[in-house]
């Protein structure tokens, strides 16, 4: 059974990765909420090893289960996107609030995978077993999700480079 002091020392990191999977504040707190109280419930099925691999993968299974509950992915316009906290440099804002839309308009499996290699250094064994897919398919979702990240971020956001119209 996980200690109350390892799940509050995890805290940062779920509310970190719920913020950029939800890209609203209070949905995200509602998400750590429902992975805490889902994590104290269920803790008698963690096992000693990773207890943040283990938090996140319960996560991943409550953001899922909340999003088929709803029907839909949210995708916003642009004004309607949250406040990101910004470094004096205004420009950090723009890239930073950008990049928040930009991952916001990834396919809901992509931007999972994109964000716990990318964001949470995990590696692609640690991400596929939190994910429930095998590695090839983490891999091959991150490495598509990186292309289009790529190419919105260009203002390509047009048709993806890998499907090509052959006559």
């Amino acid at each position: 059974m996980l200690s109350t002091e390892v799940l509050l020392a995890e805290i940062p990191r779920l509310r970190r990765y719920a913020r950029a999977l939800t890209g609203d504040p209070s949905r995200a707190d509602d998400l750590v909420q429902d992975t805490l109280e889902r994590a104290l419930l269920k803790g008698r099925l963690w096992r000693p090893g990773s207890a943040r691999a283990w938090l996140l993968t319960v996560m991943h299974n409550v953001f899922v289960n909340q999003v088929r509950a709803n029907g839909a992915v949210d995708y916003r316009d642009p004004e309607e996107l949250p406040e990101v906290a910004v470094r004096p440099q205004q420009q950090d804002g723009i890239e930073l609030r950008e990049l928040e839309h930009v991952l916001q308009q990834l396919p809901a499996e992509q931007r999972e995978v994109l964000l716990l290699v990318g964001l949470e250094d995990l590696s692609y064994d640690e991400a596929a077993r939190i994910l429930g897919s095998p590695t090839g398919t983490v891999m091959s979702r991150l490495s598509r999700a990186r292309t289009r990240l790529r190419q919105l971020l260009a203002g390509h956001a047009g048709k993806p480079d890998y499907l090509k119209v052959v006559k």
